[in-house]
């Protein structure tokens, strides 16, 4: 099993950045797929969630409306678009697997990506 995430960088606040998540090593389209974040000496957060066949999504209040997730089950990834970045933002970003419709605790995950928003 195997998770990878790529996209990450220094961006400028209100840039853009776009993360990407490749799976591989299960059936990707039995899974729901989360996107969490952890800054430095904070607890890792959920930011945003899709659903198995990508019907639903949910955010943290503090993404919803600059972040979107998406998924591709032929491709095998999920993106997380990330728009209007804030200095807040800055984290180590994590893709993870849920087995489910929503999925309860992760059962995979990759190894991160760092974003930073500094001017």
């Amino acid at each position: 099993v195997r998770l990878v995430e790529s996209g990450g960088g220094l961006v400028q606040p209100g840039g853009s950045l776009r993360l990407s998540c490749a799976a591989s090593g299960f059936t990707f389209s039995n899974f729901a797929m989360r996107w969490y974040r952890q800054a430095p000496g904070k607890e890792r957060e959920l930011v945003a969630e899709i659903t198995h066949n990508g019907s639903y999504e949910r955010y943290a209040d503090a993404v919803k409306g600059r972040f979107t997730i998406s998924r591709d089950n032929d491709k095998r990834t999920v993106d997380l678009q990330m728009d209007n970045l804030k200095p807040e933002d800055t984290a180590v970003y994590y893709c993870s697997a849920a087995e489910g419709f929503w999925g309860t605790k992760p059962d995979y995950w990759g190894q991160g990506s760092q974003v930073s928003v500094s001017s």
